[in-house]
């Protein structure tokens, strides 16, 4: 259990509350706990200065200081209006801290300001005692609130945090009637800040008795609080451990060249979905942080520690990246469906695709002919996929042109929102309307670059697992969720109507429902077929993992260049799979940042197939020896 120390309005004149207050804040210094301080003048060391207040006129028109003051003279000026009689100047600011806090929150015979939270049981012990000298005070005990499973699903669930200004605004501007008083808490990000309406619950009341000289002789509930609702969410506990734990010994392995050559990942994310009906199973990004230590009070030091690897930014679902070669599924399936080839329709990879016959322009290579001096040969769809072979996507994009090809990237979800009940960034489908936006021209280059998961397209790891489903279900929609269904306190569901309401009103977003392209069968399985050469054929990019591997499944590798990169090393790394092969359960989208190849990734996939498969008490022993076709950049 924690402490916490509130004051309420008492019948006492300054001389007592100074007095009162002197001895409260001297007790809780004493004991090394901090209590409320906004008063915006501080004095040490021998120096009078303001802590910048965001508009120090508009401040001192407020509080009738003069606009020459100097914060020495602005300082006295404040202790005479509260009649302070001491001397000492710090026992001075110790009371001005309080005084100033309440005149700008506020408090009441029956509304309490909080003066310290979490302090020392030595604090509540000595301000006990002390209860005849201190007026309105009152020890309150309060639950601890415990996060058993730590840091895990960290991004899903958010952290909570002091009611601020902003919140204020946002929840009013939502309809949020609820009475927040200035020290309570609400959800900052996450789960908790998008159910915050339900989380919160309908607050009791309690009736404070208080003698004439202001000490509280009892207290009683006169309106029993309503608990909030539970948020049931989709991920399954188990498997969110092994993502993350896989995701974070991937990324330290690549950094320290585990798979050959070392490359500066640091960063990453994860999404494991259900095909069949979209809910999200598993979702990690890394880092992550312990959202406890901002319930419970965070250091600045451990807050600068997380902010400097922006350990707060859940890159699942708001980070936004080229998608490289696990885009050519979407190209291929655009390029079958709109008739421009068929499954068994065959293109020569001769190195270089010829995009202008200008001598000064450097045309596209396959990333074979830049590694070997040749091209792939002959491939029909599969195959190409299997080899990620460029030029083969080059030739059929410019075929079929961009505006189709984009045709099939919203159809699968990509550029918007896939209706994950979390604030999530919409990302960019490379078009001739970005261009334009741009101020640039589409040309042939730009659709080649296009259709290979370059130029402007740029998506989160939550819409590439969303298309991924989509292509392993058979090509039908889905929406991604992570709420499975909220319960009420007397337990009732919350209808789903209800819910979807509420989140997209919240999210700021709309429904939209997307009409199914019944895509032929025979597309998909050309698609898949190809996914599972990938995997588990000699000279599929992700051989040398999944070689032996028990289950069958299909996977794509992705390496994809950063716009602004300045070193061959700024690449991001995907892997994309699902599985069982035949009757698809879940799909498996990898990203790290700076991971060098989407093969170095795919070693996170084999990890959470193992536990969701119930395989992982085996020991399977990875053969590491046998070469591998690694995919490159033009």
């Amino acid at each position: 259990m924690d402490f916490s120390l509130e004051m309420y309005k008492s019948k006492t004149d300054d001389d007592q509350l100074n007095n009162s207050i002197s001895l409260m804040t001297a007790i809780l210094e004493n004991n090394g706990n901090e209590y409320v301080d906004t008063f915006p003048i501080s004095i040490e060391p021998f120096e009078y200065h303001f802590n910048s207040p965001e508009e120090l006129s508009e401040w001192k028109k407020k509080y009738k200081i003069p606009e020459a003051a100097s914060p020495e003279e602005a300082f006295y000026l404040f202790r005479d209006k509260y009649n302070i009689k001491s001397e000492d100047v710090k026992e001075i600011r110790r009371i001005l801290s309080i005084r100033y806090a309440i005149t700008t929150i506020g408090y009441s015979t029956t509304r309490s300001i909080e003066i310290a939270e979490k302090i020392s049981r030595n604090s509540a012990v000595q301000l006990q005692e002390n209860s005849q000298k201190l007026t309105g005070i009152n020890i309150v005990v309060e639950p601890i609130r415990i996060y058993h499973t730590g840091n895990l699903a960290s991004h899903i669930l958010g952290y909570m945090g002091r009611y601020s200004k902003e919140d204020q605004d946002e929840l009013t501007s939502e309809g949020d009637n609820h009475k927040y008083a200035p020290d309570d808490k609400v959800g900052k990000t996450g789960i908790e800040k998008v159910f915050e309406k339900y989380l919160r619950g309908e607050d009791g009341k309690k009736q404070i008795d208080m003698s004439v000289d202001g000490t509280v002789t009892g207290e009683y509930t006169s309106q029993e609080a309503i608990g909030g609702v539970d948020v049931v969410l989709t991920i399954d506990a188990n498997l969110q451990r092994i993502a993350e734990d896989a995701l974070e010994r991937n990324i330290i392995k690549i950094r320290e060249g585990g798979f050959g050559t070392a490359f500066p990942a640091e960063t990453g994310a994860v999404v494991v979905t259900n095909v069949k009906t979209g809910e999200v199973l598993a979702m990690a990004s890394y880092p992550d942080y312990d959202p406890s230590l901002f319930y419970n009070g965070i250091s600045q030091e451990q807050y600068n520690a997380y902010s400097s690897v922006n350990a707060f930014y859940n890159r699942a679902a708001q980070g936004v990246y080229p998608p490289g070669s696990i885009f050519k599924m979407v190209t291929a399936i655009a390029a079958l469906e709109t008739g421009v080839i068929s499954p068994t329709d065959t293109v020569n990879d001769n190195g270089r695709y010829i995009v202008s016959n200008d001598p000064n322009y450097k045309n596209p290579a396959c990333w074979y002919f830049n590694d070997y001096g040749r091209g792939h040969g002959r491939l029909n769809v599969s195959g190409a996929l299997m080899k990620s072979c460029n030029y083969y996507f080059f030739d059929v994009s410019n075929r079929m042109g961009i505006d189709a090809l984009n045709v099939y990237a919203d159809y699968f979800g990509l550029g918007r929102r896939t209706g994950i009940e979390l604030i999530e960034n919409t990302g960019t489908v490379a078009s001739k309307a970005e261009a334009e936006k741009r101020g640039e021209v589409w040309s042939k280059a730009y659709t080649a670059s296009a259709s290979i998961g370059q130029s402007y397209n740029s998506f989160t790891p939550v819409q590439m697992s969303k298309y991924i489903s989509m292509v392993a279900n058979g090509g039908h929609p889905i929406d991604l969720s992570i709420v499975k269904n909220v319960i009420n306190s007397n337990g009732s569901q919350v209808s789903k109507e209800e819910l979807n309401e509420y989140v997209n009103k919240k999210l700021s977003r709309e429904t939209v429902i997307t009409e199914d392209k019944n895509i032929n069968p025979e597309t998909i399985t050309a698609v898949r077929e190809g996914m599972k050469s990938v995997a588990e054929e000699e000279g599929g990019t992700a051989y040398s993992i999944f070689r032996d591997f028990e289950i069958e499944l299909g996977g794509k590798t992705g390496s994809a260049e950063l716009s602004n990169s300045k070193t061959s090393k700024d690449v991001i790394a995907w892997f994309a799979g699902f599985a069982p092969y035949d009757d698809p359960e879940i799909s498996i989208v990898v990203m790290v940042e700076k991971g060098g190849h989407g093969y170095y990734t795919a070693e996170v996939v084999k990890e959470i197939m193992l536990e969701y498969f119930g395989m992982n008490m085996k020991e399977i022993v990875e053969d590491m020896s046998a070469t591998t076709e690694i995919e490159s950049f033009m």
